[in-house]
């Protein structure tokens, strides 16, 4: 197996992240902001429950990252809608970070250090934190529940359009031996190695027989940069979180070729993590923040809130991008920019909460590692059944939604959704992901 070292995971994002800022400098859509100041009694529509004093939090202070893409709606919300002070957290800020990098950084420093608590987050990252596989150290985590499924898109340029690529990429492979045969050195961007939306282009790439180690240069940009470094033709394509997927279409610098359902159905994508020592030492304010953020997701998925969901999230603090370049697709409403438009408000829509949404399944983490060994950033004898034990806390979860009163019908009793089909018909089991691992025809290992 090809070992892909801390040092090879921080010079490819070290590189990638200079030529973004080479492109961009100091760009304000990527700036470290610090809180976005809502105050919650001008924007709460819930009181404040009487927390027993069995049940109030040690400390009433949180320091969380976010990225500006819409899966961290419920963060956001959570903040405007007072909903952690609902839950006596009345102290917790929610800081815009400059990209994935500065998550992981931020993290491994902790409030204390002058970080954060907890995260927003690429759902494989917490793993790679605590197995120090992209630290300095081993950085315990804890995923307490996933923030949404669906909801990502893969790009191309314009220069793609007449080919009209979809799932299948095998045309996409000859155009691209076309203009590598020239000289041309091919990018395709996605946010940080070995998480979600590598793992997307990648699955997607490899199943039409593109070697993303080898056909073309995989690079990290961060996901507010993506649209302007396709606007100025410095890469082919890009997989990432909304709303820059569709602020590429409203542009008209590139279209979707798949949105990432189409790749995976309800495929989980972001998560809601925050350091283990910070949730052993006061689990009490962490099931108040856990409280606070699935009761955020109830409310991101109500079909009536999402008009008022995508105008907070357009503001300046949050993502600062027209309310245009959020709304269709978080109602559903998909437009390829190819002519080709879907509704998908009933099926590939992102999803908060609906369809088991939030729950953490530790078979959908497993399938994220199992990958990440594929592709060389993680060794081949990683026990990946361990760490998942280690870092899902499903069990919070379950706790947390009992708590808020959901449903006991509602509440998923396993860890697993069972055995999950891919678009090229490709199947994960999850009590034998070696076979599945074994029988990809284009891997690292």
């Amino acid at each position: 197996m090809t070992k892909f070292s801390r040092r090879q995971f921080l010079a490819t994002a070290g590189a990638s992240t200079a030529f973004t800022l080479f492109l961009h400098g100091c760009a304000s859509s990527s700036s470290n902001s610090g809180n976005a100041p809502t105050p919650a009694a001008a924007s709460s529509t819930n009181n404040a429950v009487n927390v027993s004093a069995a049940d109030a939090p040690e400390v009433t202070t949180a320091k969380l990252g976010f990225i500006a893409l819409t899966d961290a709606a419920p963060l956001i919300i959570a903040k405007e809608k007072g909903l952690f002070e609902k839950y006596g957290m009345t102290d917790v800020s929610v800081e815009k970070q400059a990209s994935w990098g500065t998550t992981r950084d931020n993290l491994e420093l902790g409030s204390g250090g002058g970080g954060i608590d907890g995260a927003h987050i690429l759902t494989p990252m917490p793993y790679l934190m605590a197995l120090g596989t992209v630290t300095k150290q081993p950085v315990p985590m804890y995923i307490l529940a996933r923030l949404n499924v669906n909801g990502q898109g893969i790009m191309l340029s314009n220069t793609y359009k007449d080919l009209n690529i979809g799932a299948d990429t095998k045309a996409l492979k000859g155009a691209f031996a076309k203009e590598k045969s020239s000289g041309r050195d091919l990018k395709m961007a996605m946010t940080f190695p070995g998480g979600t939306h590598d793992l997307w282009i990648r699955y997607w790439m490899a199943a039409g027989g593109i070697n993303p180690d080898q056909d073309v240069s995989t690079i990290v940009v961060p996901p507010p940069q993506m649209v302007a470094n396709i606007k100025v033709s410095n890469m082919e394509g890009f997989c990432v979180g909304e709303p820059w997927p569709l602020q590429t279409v409203n542009q008209q610098i590139g279209y979707m070729a798949v949105t990432t359902g189409e790749i995976w159905k309800d495929h989980p994508e972001k998560a809601f993590a925050m350091r283990a020592e910070w949730v052993d030492k006061h689990p009490k304010a962490a099931m108040a923040l856990l409280k606070a953020v699935l009761e955020a997701q109830q409310w991101c998925d109500r079909a009536e809130n999402k008009q008022e969901m995508c105008e907070i999230l357009a503001k300046r603090e949050w993502f600062k991008v027209p309310v245009t370049d959020i709304i269709d697709r978080s109602t559903g409403k998909y437009d390829y920019g190819t002519g080709r438009v879907e509704d998908y408000s009933n099926s590939l829509v992102m999803k908060y909460w609906r369809d088991n949404a939030s729950f953490p399944y530790k078979s959908h983490d497993l399938w994220f590692l199992t990958e990440d060994i594929r592709w060389g950033y993680l060794p081949a004898d990683t026990d990946t059944r361990k760490i998942v034990d280690q870092v899902n806390r499903e069990d919070l979860w379950r706790e947390a939604a009992k708590a808020i009163g959901v449903a006991e019908a509602e509440i998923p009793t396993t860890s697993s959704r069972g055995v999950e089909t891919f678009f090229d018909g490709v199947k994960f089991d999850p009590e034998n992901p070696e076979a599945y691992l074994n029988g990809l025809a284009i891997k690292k290992v």
